[in-house]
């Protein structure tokens, strides 16, 4: 598959709702129960983080079992790990930065990359190899709103995904810039939320999420 083609993928799923969930799961048997809550609020697209052991199992679950998920991986930070999420059944691939050998494996793999970046030398970098959808992380921390906006008129070949700090009250600011497609949240899985079984709550969130839009 060509860069053309996964580039295609990746903005396909990223225009699926205007908020990624970003997820940090601790047990795979909440995978499913919270994937399902999420559809069902309206963000099908999900990532779920390599930041535990229960990551690829989490991954496996979602992909086999939850009807309109579009599950993904994020934290991906070599060729094993989209090995790893590519045989788990992750659809696409997400990394908080960008490295030589990373974008290589990528090149390799059928998995789609959302490549992090978190300066205008990494964004042209990432124009030179075909990239035109990048995570922009961590979004608050790096400059906010106010940087990737600013990226628009000189880069305006590129659309954003910024991830990293970001809340139901200040996501409007990132979807209302012109290259920005959707923004990555963290707030719609919470730790207290997935630890006790939250999911009419987390759908909530889903929803509250989902009725943000993009431009």
């Amino acid at each position: 598959m060509s860069i053309e083609q996964k580039q295609q993928q990746v903005e396909a799923t990223l225009r699926l709702a205007p908020v990624v969930p970003v997820v940090i799961i601790e047990n795979a048997r909440d995978a499913v129960p919270m994937a399902r809550a999420l559809v069902a609020g309206g963000t099908p697209a999900i990532e779920i983080t390599l930041r535990t052991p229960a990551a690829l199992d989490a991954i496996k679950a979602v992909a086999e079992e939850v009807e309109g998920a579009v599950v993904g991986v994020g934290t991906v930070l070599s060729a094993k790990d989209l090995r790893a999420a590519h045989k788990a059944g992750a659809r696409f691939a997400v990394s908080p930065g960008v490295s030589p050998g990373l974008l290589d494996a990528a090149d390799d793999s059928e998995l789609p990359l959302l490549p992090g970046t978190a300066t205008a030398s990494e964004v042209m970098t990432l124009l030179e190899r075909g990239y035109r959808h990048v995570k922009f992380f961590p979004a608050v921390p790096a400059g906010g709103a106010k940087l990737v906006g600013a990226w628009a008129s000189p880069l305006p070949q590129m659309k954003f995904c910024p991830t990293g700090g970001i809340s139901l009250a200040t996501a409007p600011d990132f979807l209302s810039l012109p290259n920005v497609i959707c923004v990555g949240g963290s707030w719609l899985t919470p730790a207290d939320k997935l630890r006790n079984g939250d999911w009419a709550g987390i759908e909530q969130l889903a929803r509250e999420a989902a009725a943000l839009r993009a431009k």
